[in-house]
């Protein structure tokens, strides 16, 4: 490949690109969802749908409930509260015979037969409900949302992944919008699975068999899934890096930029940056940081500018619309990423500089919060730990085989 290595302000060493790795997967792995959680959320949206399939108003015209967005592309992550259920986002796919009648008609008509619907659900099950322009917002008892977002089919022949695309009615606008979210997901399954290009060779990470025996945590499907979870990690080291940042009191919530926008941006950078050539794992993702607001598209109106990221799956679905819905929220977006760039950087100095494991928690307290800090405080000592007790470090080769190397006990950042 002819392309030149991407410019960098430090060149990282393999030790810290290692265990900086290794932490965003101990962090990673503890604040998804349990195998117990999921299988709550399974059976919750399961029941919704079920009921949901069934009401005469939609006279078989609601073809399934399926789940969109985080859930199905492995970047769901914990609320920073631990008393917060997770946000999942669920479809509730209308056959395109339905086109005809809720196009000629208000399509918020639509939301509101989905709102009625659901609404007898939630007093069936004292459950609360709540209405927005786009979807119904069903609070289950333990504190799970779920966001159920009416589309009817209406295959694209331009789109990619047109067969799945679809319309989403806007109660407010009185429109009907394009969405794909099967294709999206689609889409992004693709871009994850891309092979980057390392000059230095691919890390293999050392984790600790405990971390898979957990009852409650599902481990990886295949080894092979792995590195193709590389974009999922940063995405949800981003989000929890947001979730921190705009969860102190005085922290503008209404400017807190999108999981769909910061998942677009990453995405993006993912598709455009893999392939050229990077030292390793951590540099290609501290280049993506970096340079995510390269992909967004700006026009100038009046004073102001206007963001657009482009839904390839959905022709017309502006992927960063939300940012155009207030003043400071293009300023805030700029804010927030100069800090995650910042908070990322001193976390990997921190390690590289071998500054000590307390020196480093407190890093990634600050950046991503008390969870992911003791998630990367215990992972780190379980790994130490089994390292000790096997008396061998293990390093990796240019060709990304484990080399195991015998070694005094130490610490993994250092002092």
């Amino acid at each position: 490949m002819s392309a030149v290595l991407v410019e960098r302000s430090r060149e990282y060493s393999n030790n810290a690109t290692s265990h900086f790795l290794q932490m965003v997967e101990h962090i990673g792995r503890a604040l998804e969802p349990t195998a117990t959680q999921l299988q709550a959320l399974e059976r919750s949206y399961t029941s919704t749908s079920d009921f949901l399939v069934e009401c005469e108003e939609f006279e078989s015209l609601l073809i399934e409930v399926h789940p969109q967005g985080s859930r199905e592309i492995g970047t769901l992550v914990r609320p920073m509260r631990s008393g917060d259920g997770f946000d999942i986002d669920l479809v509730a796919r209308f056959a395109s015979s339905s086109y005809g009648r809720y196009a000629a008609n208000q399509p918020g008509v639509l939301i509101d037969k989905l709102y009625s619907a659901t609404k007898r659900y939630a007093e069936r099950h004292k459950l609360e409900l709540q209405r927005w322009p786009r979807c119904v917002t069903l609070t289950y008892a333990d504190g799970m949302c779920a966001d159920i977002a009416p589309v009817i089919d209406h295959p694209s022949l331009t789109a990619i992944y047109g067969e799945s695309h679809g319309l989403i009615p806007d109660r407010d606008l009185k429109t009907l919008n394009p969405t794909n979210p099967k294709g999206f997901t689609r889409l992004f399954n693709d871009v994850a699975s891309i092979e980057a290009v390392f000059t230095r060779g691919r890390v293999v990470l050392d984790m600790v068999a405990e971390d898979y025996k957990r009852a409650d945590v599902a481990p990886l499907a295949d080894a092979k899934e792995v590195f193709g979870r590389l974009l999922c990690r940063l995405i949800q080291l981003i989000k929890l890096h947001r979730d921190a940042a705009f969860a102190s009191v005085d922290s503008p919530k209404d400017d807190k930029p999108s999981s769909i926008f910061l998942t677009a941006l990453a995405c993006e950078g993912y598709r455009n940056r893999a392939r050229i050539p990077h030292l390793d794992e951590l540099d290609l993702l501290l280049d993506i940081v970096k340079t995510m607001p390269n992909y967004i598209r700006r026009t100038t109106v009046g004073d102001r500018e206007y963001w657009t990221i482009d839904n390839p799956t959905a022709p017309g679905d502006n992927l960063a619309s939300a940012m155009n819905e207030s003043s400071t929220r293009q300023s805030v977006f700029r804010q927030w990423h100069a800090r995650l760039v910042s908070d990322i950087s001193a976390v990997v100095d921190a390690i590289d500089d071998r500054q000590g494991i307390d020196q480093v928690s407190k890093l990634v307290k600050s950046a991503f919060g008390d969870r992911a800090s003791k998630a990367a405080i215990d992972g780190q000592l379980r790994a130490q730990q089994a390292q000790r007790q096997r008396g061998q470090v293990q390093a990796v080769s240019t060709s990304g085989i484990i080399v195991p190397m015998t070694s005094r006990s130490h610490t993994f950042f250092g002092r």
